[in-house]
């Protein structure tokens, strides 16, 4: 996995946990403004909006450099407009991420016994 790639999943990682906590925020915002006085659901929208947009972005960018299959890029678009589903998106990055990671070390490895040899 090259750095752009390694980047582009950490962006997408990074901002799939704060994207579900807006969400899970203006949900509660939202039955706030309909049973109380109390109404943040403009900045709340405003918040979650934007970090759903970075989301987008950092998904589209993403899916184009690992080359994910449709069934992958579309489960990381789901999770993210399902409450709290930033949170499984985030941990299944991370996993994938840390098995990239594995993975180049373990080439270099064989490439590194394979130049001694």
């Amino acid at each position: 996995m090259d750095i752009k790639t390694a980047s582009a999943l950490r962006r997408l990682r990074l901002v799939s946990a704060p994207e579900a906590v807006s969400f899970l925020l203006l949900l509660v915002c939202s039955v706030l403004k309909r049973t109380t006085d109390f109404n943040a659901v403009p900045v709340m929208g405003m918040v979650h909006g934007i970090l759903f947009v970075l989301y987008v972005i950092f998904w589209a960018d993403a899916w184009n450099r690992t080359k994910w299959s449709l069934k992958t890029a579309a489960l990381y678009f789901v999770l993210s407009v399902l409450p709290a589903g930033g949170f499984f998106a985030e941990r299944k990055l991370r996993r994938e991420a840390e098995d990239a990671v594995n993975a180049a070390i373990a080439f270099r490895a064989r490439q590194e016994q394979a130049s001694k040899a």
